[in-house]
């Protein structure tokens, strides 16, 4: 069954209700079970029982070869650049503090693969008491609907010593937050490529980086954007 990324979620909240359910974290060696308390390996596991949900459910999938690189899930197993699923998880408590992507990787791999910005991102969010885990929420949104501004840079990143490293999602879930998500992906172009211009380290070579990017975007996927 060859699903998109909202279809997934639509499966997944709608028909099979995952809101709300309740899992156990235990852990077995030889003779002892201990329960697992810790949220270290929460989003590892949430990924890994999707994966098996995925397989029962007989929805086609392949999974990254390479963990650490983007995406976690391919939905299309024939054209790479189209059904590109990110998995994340936060707790509930805390909020998303997930990153959505290094800043400077997610900015070089546009020049050459800007489809990736129609990837789709699985959200699930999460509660813990004791070992006991209930899943509060399911989202699948796009980057710029995560994405939102700073008081720092017109794109929220972390930034540590003057240097940023990733992209972080804004509260969008919350009427209370201050900055809302992106209402678009031009918007979130736009905000990404002032922010390279603001970047000290990416203001001198940022020249041709807008242009450059809308033009491998058209290429891919036929769509001309206007980002000013």
């Amino acid at each position: 069954m060859k699903l998109s990324g909202k279809e997934l979620h639509n499966k997944l909240v709608n028909e099979y209700k995952i809101i709300g359910e309740k899992g156990i974290i235990n852990f077995s060696l030889k003779d002892l079970t201990i329960s697992i308390e810790t949220k270290d390996t929460v989003g590892n596991l949430l990924q890994e029982w999707l994966k098996a949900w995925l397989i029962k459910e007989s929805v086609e999938f392949e999974e990254n070869a390479n963990s650490q690189v983007f995406p976690d899930f391919y939905l299309d197993k024939y054209d790479k650049k189209l059904g590109l699923l990110e998995v994340k998880s936060f707790d509930w408590d805390r909020g998303p503090g997930f990153d959505l992507a290094n800043f400077d990787s997610y900015c070089n791999s546009l020049l050459t693969s800007a489809y990736r910005l129609n990837s789709d991102y699985l959200i699930f969010a999460y509660q813990m008491k004791g070992s006991e885990l209930t899943i509060k929420d399911v989202w699948i949104k796009k980057i710029w609907e995560l994405a939102c501004s700073s008081s720092t840079y017109p794109l929220k990143v972390q930034e540590k010593k003057n240097v940023i490293y990733n992209i972080r999602p804004s509260t969008w879930y919350s009427e209370k937050t201050k900055f809302k998500p992106f209402s678009s992906l031009e918007e979130f172009l736009s905000a990404l490529n002032e922010t390279r211009y603001q970047y000290p380290q990416t203001r001198h070579g940022n020249g041709h980086w807008l242009q450059n990017v809308l033009k491998n975007y058209e290429e891919h996927t036929g769509v001309r954007l206007q980002v000013r």
